[in-house]
């Protein structure tokens, strides 16, 4: 049974496919098309699913949307309604929108199919959004039976839902509606602090542990009506989402004492407060909620997915609560997952297939479920693109590359199948010494092009992690936030004490610097053999060669960019940007070796995000 799930038309567009229960392929489409977030239908994802499949479009037993157009728009018209007549502005752009495309969604996902080939309509089903997600959180976890919690700001009608799992049934059982949201409230903040909603969201994350929650008990007064049980109201005299075209109204700025903050103003304590603040909250939200699940889930095992399953610090929470034994999170979390939620909702709910597990072992594949490209086909692509290039052996590449890291040298490194979901994993990152005590401004500024408060993350050999890091378990994901352990972090001074804000990126905070936040944090990924052979080989070789066994590792791409997908990507950025060594497949690249004709003005051709 052959299954296309698609997602489209919010942000985060991508497809997957699945073959009788197996994921086998799942993209987004900004990677294609290089638009970040790129909400478009995924014509190029879906092509390159089909290939990676090796099957045509008429041979699919279904195609899944994961959501139901109508009932978003009935949510729409209940919440005008509902606020009239406040919101005229905002209901008369969306609603000829709507009238004239979303609401006929079924027409144009046929129309788009039809460029494929042949497909009977009556083989296109149409998931719920919270369900799609939900069982891209359920179905590929190592758990025959669990708890699965969706976060997010709203799919159809639902915020936050709850759903159990067993074997290959899941059911919603407990909802809580729009305009009622966590993922509303964090980015109602994110606004406010002057990131891009639906995508600085991890900004915030990142420059909460430079502030102190002074405004929390002000959010939960005025903002968050929590219940002992972890349900919430949001209130609306605050907010502007609902009818409006902003996320915060005057009253919002009125309570937290100014207008909010444009992205060209500088950051300032105040704003560090406001994320360390909602970031609080948030946790406190999630913990009393999973607290509460808890009591019901004799299992003890939970399932995360939404958007806001991506706040990795959050999720360490719950694991070192303990509420829960054992904790698994949907990779790809966003509406991205949607589209493998999807196929796998079809397969198991909708076609009744059977569901076997593996105690342990999840079915994601390490994530790395997109395109790659072999080694032959890299020499080409980049001697075509102008590359000088250093063919090499397997072994001669890994050596070279450790040696190369081992220098301080900021490497680009692209290998394998890319990776599904907002994190770089080892198939599209670059790499760097996590010992050195300027990396982390370097990569930001000249590499990366981005603020420079941003945490870079670290790649550690799987059998070492709890040598580097509190943490006992694997963290393949890149989801889980773990403090650097005791013994390797070093104590400030008073004076340093006293540094304002992102003047505490400068001081050295562990052995590790370059992957220690300022809060002693590091957002672990663990590197397995059996998922990435290659980068657990490197991982190997820069122990041997410095005796540490972990590895910078953010995503290949600069400010703005997607994550890059081909080799001339790859080449593209490497020449746009400081990176020092490209590594693709097999291939080495020197900086100071390359044609500086073909290098273009990479800092600013990517829309600020």
């Amino acid at each position: 049974m052959k299954i296309l799930g698609i997602s489209a038309f919010y942000h985060d567009s991508a497809a997957a496919i699945v073959i009788n229960g197996k994921i086998v392929a799942a993209a987004q489409e900004e990677r294609f098309t290089r638009i970040k977030h790129d909400l478009r239908f995924p014509f190029n994802a879906i092509a390159s699913c089909l290939k990676q499949a090796e099957i045509e479009l008429h041979e699919l037993d279904y195609v899944v949307f994961h959501e139901k157009p109508l009932r978003k728009f009935n949510r729409l018209v209940k919440t005008y309604l509902g606020f009239a007549p406040s919101g005229y502005t905002s209901f008369a752009k969306a609603i000829p929108l709507w009238l004239t495309n979303k609401l006929f969604q079924k027409g144009t996902i046929l129309d788009a199919l039809a460029t494929f080939g042949s497909f009977d309509a009556k083989r296109l089903l149409f998931s719920e959004h919270h369900l799609s997600h939900a069982a891209s959180a359920f179905f590929p976890s190592p758990f025959t039976e669990a708890t699965v919690l969706t976060l997010d700001g709203v799919g159809e009608s639902a915020t936050t839902t709850v759903a159990k799992g067993n074997s290959n049934q899941l059911t919603i059982t407990k909802e809580l509606h729009f305009p009622h949201s966590l993922g509303m409230l964090y980015a109602a903040f994110t606004y406010y602090t002057g990131f891009k909603v639906n995508s600085g969201e991890y900004k915030v994350m990142g420059l909460a542990p430079y502030g102190r929650p002074i405004y929390a008990e002000r959010i939960l007064e005025h903002l968050v009506d929590l219940k002992p049980d972890g349900s919430y109201r949001l209130n609306q005299e605050y907010f502007n989402y609902c009818t409006g075209l902003t996320m915060t109204n005057d009253k919002f700025d009125e309570l937290f004492e100014g207008p909010r903050r444009t992205p060209e103003d500088r950051l300032t304590q105040k704003h560090m407060d406001l994320a360390a603040s909602v970031q609080s909250v948030t946790e406190e939200i999630v913990l009393q909620i999973t607290r509460n699940l808890a009591k019901d889930s004799p299992h003890g095992n939970l399932c995360l997915a939404g958007g806001v399953a991506l706040n990795c610090v959050a999720n360490g929470n719950i694991l070192r609560d303990g509420s829960f034994e054992r904790i698994w999170i949907q990779p790809a979390a966003g509406d991205a997952g949607g589209s493998l939620g999807a196929a796998l909702a079809a397969y198991y709910l909708y076609a009744k297939q059977p569901r076997t597990t593996v105690a342990g072992q999840d079915t994601m594949q390490g994530s790395y479920l997109g395109p790659s490209f072999s080694p032959a086909e890299c020499e080409r692509r980049l001697q075509a693109a102008g590359a000088v290039i250093h063919p090499l052996s397997e072994d001669g590449m890994i050596h070279e590359t450790a040696n190369a890291l081992a220098a301080e040298k900021a490497v680009g490194w692209f290998q394998g199948q890319m990776e599904f979901g907002p994190r770089a994993l080892g198939g599209r990152s670059i790499l760097a010494d996590p010992r050195s005590e300027t990396m982390q401004k370097k990569l930001n500024l000249k590499v990366k092009f981005r603020e420079s408060f941003r945490p870079f993350a670290p790649s550690v050999l799987a059998e070492d992690v709890s040598d580097w890091f509190e943490l006992d378990r694997e963290s393949p994901y890149m989801l889980l936030v773990a403090e650097v352990k005791q013994e390797l972090q070093r104590s400030m001074t008073e004076e340093e004490k006293g540094l304002f804000g992102i003047e505490k990126l400068n001081v050295p905070r562990s052995t590790i610097p370059a992957v220690t936040h300022v809060d002693y944090s590091a957002r672990v990924q663990t590197v397995h053999l059996e998922t990435n052979p290659r980068y657990y080989k490197l991982l190997k070789a820069f122990k041997q060669r410095t005796g540490c066994s972990v590895l910078v590792n953010t995503s290949f791409n600069v400010r703005g960019e997607p994550i890059v997908c081909t080799p001339e990507d790859a080449f593209s950025c490497f020449m746009g940007t400081n990176l020092d060594v490209l590594v693709v497949e097999n291939c080495l690249l020197f900086k100071e070796e390359q044609d500086m004709s073909l290098a273009k003005d990479y800092k600013d051709a990517f829309e600020l995000d």
